[in-house]
């Protein structure tokens, strides 16, 4: 039996383009004599679809497209995620299922029986889970089950239910699992564990075919693979970007000797989810002609312009200085060099002339003074803000925002200022997984220059700022907010002392209101700022203060 796993990028609600996507896929799966071709979750609709399966005729219409597939004449049998109605069940109308196509029918729909409600997943708001569990009569030695990316999850979530298990215990020596299976840091070690060892418990072969591409915040790495009863892989398929790879399955499990392809290291990991977030985000809403970025010199605009260049080309960014009444000469010229050295147009807008404006204004406002406090610093800001969102309503450019997410979780931004644009690149990436990607950046030669990366961080806002005038240190920083955000089982530094935590801790909760003024955030860690963490702005519990 060939298995060809259909890794695929489909994009949600483009319901035909999807259909034809998969038809190409299938077209390759029969020129390598595929005997079943294996695609994602949710295929044709695209994952998460969200409310759009609420709206009038969008799930009707998938089910045109799906008849569609049915029609097309081929000897490669399908098995694909789709959202299939149902008896009224739990107040919902509609299943999230598998369904295996033979000879142009449908001839099994199994649903997903475990509907994750967590994070960034809200199934049980449209699903029914599934009420039994069918098995295929492949051949007369082969019965394959088949299973949607949760039913897997079993280990990781006290569901009380085992899918896989329950299919294995009917005979299933192959159980496929059709996933739309988000990317965050070390995700698919934990994926390939954890199938390994649920193979292994249960003595059968599971197929797991995931999504690759962005899909708003979230972004889906494939990574498909198949794991033998022993625990042992064949034909691991690329992270990132789309794959066909076919395996053949003897019904000894013969063939399945270990094959894992290498793995990109971490920070190569991050890199790629970062630049395929973003390039899907362009991509499929059709933005021209790219992208523009406040460049100042500092390292976090920087990675973030190294970034939209990998995603986009440099053709395709613009960046631009904004030296103000504090900014050092060197801000100007790290941003001139890292503008030549990524090959971008860069331009310099001096804000001052708009500055000293706006003084004026202060001193009709709040009387002559020799310094306007936090007012002073944030109108530079907001004004770099305003330039480039001048520059993306004439040129059409998407503004991308360049601040990181040890800042936004204390509140080291400045509303309608830095925090401008339509998505924020770094949203989801502390301070020192930045300064480890320019780092990464330049393992083939300086792209980002070297001062940007050794000089002490500043906002410029003010005479002689830099960020630990307001922040603790960000190795401090950034293990306190790991903690406290994803819980994190790194030990602190021993300088992180009680009174530091308590007042990093307020902060995160005092800026809540800021982040959800923010721009879309891209997802790389297992709790972002986004659908996957939701807090009220106003509330009066604080932390509990553990050793």
């Amino acid at each position: 039996m060939r298995i060809a796993l259909g890794q695929i990028n489909t994009t949600v609600g483009d319901l035909t383009g999807n259909r034809e996507l998969i038809k190409d896929t299938l077209q390759k799966a029969e020129t390598a004599k595929s005997d079943l071709l294996v695609l994602p979750e949710m295929a044709i609709t695209g994952y998460p679809p969200m409310d759009l399966l609420e709206r009038s005729g969008f799930v009707e219409d998938q089910l045109i497209e799906l008849e569609r597939i049915c029609k097309i004449k081929t000897p490669v049998a399908i098995a694909l995620g789709v959202v299939m109605p149902s008896e009224p069940r739990d107040g919902k109308v509609l299943e999230n299922c598998a369904v295996l196509i033979r000879g142009g029918k449908i001839e099994v729909a199994q649903a997903k029986s475990l509907l994750p409600t967590y994070d960034v997943f809200d199934e049980k708001r449209y699903f029914a889970p599934a009420t039994q569990r069918s098995l295929i009569s492949w051949s007369e030695n082969q019965r394959i089950g088949m299973s949607i990316c949760e039913d897997a999850w079993v280990d990781q979530v006290p569901y009380g239910l085992d899918p896989i298990g329950d299919l294995a215990a009917r005979g299933a020596n192959v159980v496929l699992n059709l996933s739309a299976s988000p990317w965050h840091a070390e995700k698919p070690q934990t994926r390939r564990s954890m199938l390994a060892n649920l193979a292994k418990a249960h003595d059968t072969t599971i197929v797991f075919v995931n999504q690759v591409g962005g899909n708003d915040e979230l972004i889906f790495d494939g990574g498909s693979f198949v794991v033998s009863p022993q625990g042992k892989y064949l034909g691991q398929s690329k992270l990132f970007e789309p794959d066909l790879r076919v395996v053949e399955l003897e019904s000894s499990d013969k063939s399945l000797q270990a094959e894992q392809s290498p793995e990109p290291q971490a920070i190569a990991q991050l890199e790629k989810a970062l630049v395929l977030g973003v390039k899907d985000y362009f991509r499929k809403q059709g933005l021209p002609p790219g992208a523009v970025i406040g460049l100042s010199g500092g390292i976090d605009s920087a990675v973030t312009a190294h970034i939209a260049v990998r995603a986009l080309t440099k053709e395709r960014v613009l960046g631009i200085a904004m030296p103000g009444p504090f900014s050092s000469e060197h801000s100007v010229d790290d941003a001139l060099e890292l503008g030549k050295q990524l090959g971008i147009q860069t331009q310099v807008v001096d804000i001052r002339p708009t500055y000293e404006a706006y003084t004026q204004v202060f001193e009709k406002l709040f009387g002559a003074k020799e310094n306007y406090g936090i007012a002073q610093q944030n109108i530079q800001s907001r004004i770099r803000g305003s330039i480039l969102m001048a520059v993306s309503n004439a040129e059409n450019r998407l503004v991308l925002a360049t601040g990181n997410k040890s800042e936004l979780s204390v509140g080291y931004c400045t509303l309608y200022g830095d925090t401008v644009g339509g998505l924020a690149v770094l949203g989801d990436v502390y301070k020192r997984d930045v300064y480890a990607l320019a780092r990464f950046a330049n393992l083939n030669g300086t792209l980002i220059p070297q001062n940007t990366i050794e000089k002490p961080p500043s906002a410029e806002l003010a005479p002689d700022q830099f960020d630990t005038d307001d922040l603790p240190s960000y190795d401090i920083l950034d293990a306190v907010l790991a903690q406290t955000i994803e819980g994190s089982l790194e030990k602190l530094p021993t300088k992180a002392d009680n009174r530091t935590i308590e007042q990093i801790r307020q902060r995160l909760d005092r800026n809540e209101y800021k982040r959800r003024q923010s721009p879309l955030v891209l997802r790389v860690s297992n709790k972002a700022f986004g659908t996957g963490r939701r807090l009220p702005i106003v509330h009066k519990y604080d932390f509990r203060l553990t050793s």
